[in-house]
């Protein structure tokens, strides 16, 4: 009986050895809807992330310009042409005569849509911008954050 119960033993065991194609597919199903209630707020959280860095972005451009202004730096104002995908920081009265080999070019995430002021000039000496007004970024999602320019440059988001 010692020999039979050992036989038992050791096929119980072979038995027992690996996953069946139900706990494989619980498992596949467990992740699959760990992932699908996951994604929302993954894109929630990526779309306030694209936002932000447009907005501090464009806000440190901005200020860049007036500093650059108000320093005389190359003997004239600087400013900002803020569009959908960039940024462009350059020197010059205006974003058509300016001096494109100073030109600094910084990208904004495609998902964000912007609105309001496109092109902020600062006056050389004084740092007072040329517009006043409001740049809204738009997310995907139809989040918006805004950057806000008064009359005296000061810059608030």
């Amino acid at each position: 009986m010692n020999l039979i119960s050992k036989k038992l033993k050791s096929h119980n065991l072979q038995a027992c050895k690996g996953f069946t194609l139900l706990e494989t597919l619980l498992v596949i199903a467990l992740v699959a809807l760990i992932f699908v209630a996951g994604m929302p707020v993954y894109l929630s959280l990526m779309f306030r992330n694209d936002l932000a860095i447009g907005q501090n972005t464009t806000a440190s451009l901005l200020r860049r310009a007036q500093l650059l202004s108000q320093g005389v730096d190359g003997d004239s104002g600087w400013g900002a042409k803020i569009q959908s995908g960039s940024i462009t920081l350059f020197q010059g009265a205006s974003y058509a005569s300016r001096n494109t080999t100073r030109d600094e070019i910084h990208e904004i995430p495609s998902s964000i849509n912007v609105a309001g002021a496109q092109e902020i000039v600062y006056a050389k000496f004084t740092g007072l911008p040329s517009a006043t007004g409001t740049i809204t970024f738009t997310a995907s999602n139809n989040e918006t954050s805004t950057v806000t320019i008064n009359g005296k440059g000061t810059i608030s988001y």
